[in-house]
């Protein structure tokens, strides 16, 4: 993750503010908040600035995906082309269910806020639109997740790797 952040603060360093590539940082897979809170850091960017910027770029994805993913890739799956993707996809997020279906919301927030690999708002709005969570139960527990994630993350970006840095 650490290289793929310093790979997108370096490239858009110059095209896009400090602020703005902390945001779209933070709105994309895998890196998502981690990687925006990171950027930030590493930025200078001021960290009450930083969480608001992270959160709301880490959110945005979250309704779309939420309300629409299963039908995307119900219409992606008729093609063979996409298909494999879309059921590899789905395999690997379904198989970190079992925290989510046995806790269902706590066990959600827990997915979402424990910055681990393979965890994270994208992962689990995915998972919950696979197991038919619905929207109104699983995106308070995204949103709840991001906050815990925020709080972590921001303690080792600003706190122990900030004086790393």
């Amino acid at each position: 993750m650490e290289t793929l952040v310093q790979w997108f603060t370096t490239n858009l360093s110059g095209v896009l503010s400090k602020e703005l590539i902390a945001f779209v940082i933070s709105m994309i897979p895998i890196l998502e908040l981690r990687g925006g809170l990171l950027a930030a850091s590493w930025m200078h960017i001021d960290m009450a600035r930083a969480i608001v910027i992270c959160v709301i770029g880490n959110l945005i994805p979250i309704p779309f995906i939420l309300l629409l993913i299963t039908k995307i890739f119900n219409v992606l799956k008729q093609t063979k082309i996409f298909r494999p993707m879309v059921e590899k996809l789905e395999r690997k997020a379904l198989g970190k269910k079992d925290q989510i279906e046995k806790y269902e919301f706590w066990g959600l927030v827990l997915f979402v806020g424990i910055p681990l690999p393979g965890t994270g708002a994208w992962t689990g709005a995915l998972i919950a639109s696979l197991l038919g969570i619905r929207f109104r139960k699983a995106f308070p527990a995204i949103v709840l997740g991001i906050l815990l994630a925020t709080c972590i993350m921001t303690t080792l970006s600003y706190g122990i790797l900030g004086k790393v840095w």
